[in-house]
């Protein structure tokens, strides 16, 4: 059995209950959150036998064989470095940091710690991205030579997401990462990328940071890996990818994709993330949890701790993306491709 320490009790831990709700051999024995009336609902909601304001409770209970980090970006290092303290094995949510030179603090700490680590970057296991890949290995696509992936919606949840004094940037550090992600795994990960070409402004929402960028990743083998990031983009989440390779081409549509469409004069309820109607034609999204790859993602995080084996994605993964993000920010202020220095 694995025990759980759940740093964060909002949107992304809800997501995280959800993804572990069918993984065995694993169970969430404590959360945290910084309001005690959150931290005390969201036990009672899935049924956790303690909870806390206080994170060194979960990074130093003796129980606790792992914890996640469902946490904004400003408060991912502290508690990557609290668990490192006390020699926990450690998952941190997407972004890992708010920059690369944090990741790379994060980075050196589970390092010195000698602790696994994951990072949970959910689009590398979506079941439809897996398969994706799986085919890429068997050679169906031959050399990939781009990949173009899409996210957007019309804005975060939470007010820090906004502030990039606390998020570390707008659209394209918040999705952006997911679709950097895409790339490398579509092209290989064993491929650097070299250098990063990004346009980025706020159009429609009156912030401090980007609601809208374009990233363009160019890889050593000239791969190229092409990012289109939105918080504005109305209808709901919107995640797609195509991959182009030498023999064929692959699209993956997780969101606008589903097996089921409704049309209703009523309301539906919930339909899919950051759903702005629930009311006419409407596509819910069948099993969000799985199908974004929360549960995936979980299951495989589990299954390392009881092997004592690294997570395929780890902080190492998390610290590459956020040095390309970097780049990306460099050049949204240049104009000009910017060299990636890790």
């Amino acid at each position: 059995m694995v025990n759980i320490g759940l740093l964060g009790s909002g949107f992304v831990a809800t997501f995280y209950m959800n993804g572990l709700r069918d993984v065995p051999n694993q169970q969430v024995i404590v959360n945290y959150s910084q309001s005690e009336d959150r931290a005390k609902s969201f036990a009672n909601e899935w049924k956790i036998p303690k909870w806390t304001t206080d994170m060194t409770e979960v990074t130093e209970n003796p129980k606790v064989d792992l914890v996640v980090i469902a946490l904004p970006n400003f408060m991912h290092k502290e508690a990557a470095l609290l668990a490192c303290k006390s020699g926990k094995n450690v998952v941190c949510t997407k972004p890992l940091a708010r920059n690369a030179e944090e990741a790379k603090a994060m980075l050196d700490a589970v390092e010195k710690a000698g602790v696994l680590h994951g990072y949970a970057e959910t689009e590398v296991f979506s079941p439809a991205v897996m398969k994706a890949r799986d085919v890429i290995e068997r050679g169906g696509l031959g050399d990939v030579f781009w990949v173009r992936s899409r996210e957007a919606h019309y804005g975060p949840h939470s007010g820090w997401f906004w502030d990039p004094s606390l998020s570390g940037g707008g659209a394209l550090l918040d999705m952006g990462c997911h679709c950097v992600a895409a790339s490398r795994y579509f092209i290989g990960k064993d491929v650097r990328a070299v250098e990063a070409l990004a346009w980025g402004d706020t159009l429609v929402h009156r912030v401090k940071c980007e609601d809208n960028a374009l990233l363009l990743v160019r890889f050593e083998g000239k791969q190229l890996g092409q990012a289109e990031v939105s918080w504005s983009s109305r209808g709901g989440l919107d995640l797609r990818n195509e991959v182009y390779g030498s023999k064929g081409v692959i699209f993956t549509d997780v969101t606008r994709g589903t097996p089921i469409t409704v049309f209703t004069l009523e309301s539906t309820g919930y339909v899919v993330e950051k759903a702005e109607m629930d009311k006419g034609w409407v596509i819910p999204c069948v099993d969000e949890a799985r199908t974004y790859g929360y549960h995936e993602e979980m299951r495989h995080f589990v299954e390392c701790v009881q092997k004592g084996v690294m997570p395929r994605e780890n902080f190492l993964d998390g610290y590459i993306c956020n040095a390309i993000l970097d780049a990306g920010y460099k050049s949204m202020r240049t104009g000009k491709w910017e060299k990636i220095t890790y």
